[in-house]
């Protein structure tokens, strides 16, 4: 037996994070409650508050979410809907049963043209409806959630849904052509490292606002780079392009690079560098790359 989690409530369990937490729990140390929209729909208040309070975990973690930047650039009252109102609804309804809500929530809440790391004191400044849509998701978490825990991560990726990750691998196993924005920058971190610090945060019983990223960080195109190199497929055809060709709404170049400073000033383990994540990732999800030389990628960092 380890920690005792007591109950925890998985709202997008079936996602990349909610999946990866689902994994890494045993099931001795946790009562486990999981749901996602087949089950429960987080923008309906009253089906939030009658599950919350019929169970009453005293932990839920909100790994649910519209994602897709493009997505939510069309449908903004959409995004609004799943991102805040969905938050505020899984705010309400720990404070009524004095649980503490884990909010995932992302680097696009920052913004700048010009290399810089944000650190969790910096101020935010969002340019996409995505990026505008999760601060709102934060803003009504520490306005309606006494007990809360805040945590920033960026381009993550996992084998369940749709990421940048698994679309490059699809497009470079099918021979198409890749096209990889040069001019965007952030910290691509997977879903099992992030789900490593969220479990970490829950044990040291951790409250406030932390980023959680893998460590270095790089361009799409520099991401791209290093998956088909690690698939053994350099031969495929990656074109660079800049960031208005790939969304027209966000020409010019976009760092939205994370800094662990919280982590490490509570001294609690970040995450292992990017290149090493991904490669641990290509070789547990894709059997035929488990003859990567991991220890190539160890300490290769920005």
């Amino acid at each position: 037996m380890g920690y005792d989690y007591g109950k925890i409530w998985v709202a997008g369990a079936s996602g990349r994070v909610g999946t990866m937490i689902h994994n890494m729990l045993d099931m001795r140390d946790v009562e486990l409650f999981e749901t996602d929209i087949e089950e429960l729909d987080i923008t309906n208040a009253n089906e939030v508050n009658l599950f919350g309070l019929r169970n009453r975990p005293n932990t839920i973690i909100n790994c649910a979410g519209l994602t897709d930047v493009r997505a939510c650039e069309e449908n903004m009252e959409l995004a609004y809907k799943v991102n805040a109102l969905g938050a505020r609804n899984l705010s309400a309804v720990a404070r009524k049963i004095d649980a503490r809500i884990i909010q995932i929530s992302t680097d696009d809440i920052f913004w700048d043209k010009k290399e810089n790391r944000f650190h969790e004191f910096d101020t935010p400044n969002p340019r996409t409806v995505y990026g505008k849509s999760k601060l709102a998701g934060e803003n009504f978490v520490k306005e309606l959630a006494p007990k809360h825990l805040i945590i920033r991560s960026s381009w993550v990726y996992g084998k369940e849904g749709d990421n940048f990750v698994n679309s490059i691998i699809a497009k470079t196993k099918s021979g198409q052509k890749i096209e990889a924005a040069v001019d965007d920058y952030a910290c691509p971190t997977s879903a099992k490292e992030l789900s490593r610090v969220i479990l970490r945060l829950i044990q040291a019983e951790q409250e406030g606002i932390y980023h959680a990223v893998c460590e270095g960080y790089c361009s799409r195109y520099m991401l791209a780079q290093e998956i088909v190199r690690l698939i053994g497929r350099e031969d495929a055809e990656l074109v660079p392009v800049k960031m208005g060709e790939v969304h027209p709404s966000l020409d010019g170049p976009e760092y939205t690079i994370l800094d662990n400073m919280m982590l490490r000033m509570c001294e609690i383990q970040a995450p292992v560098s990017w290149q090493e994540a991904l490669a641990e990732y290509i070789a547990d999800c894709f059997p035929e790359n488990r003859d990567i030389n991991r220890n190539e990628r160890k300490g290769r960092g920005m």
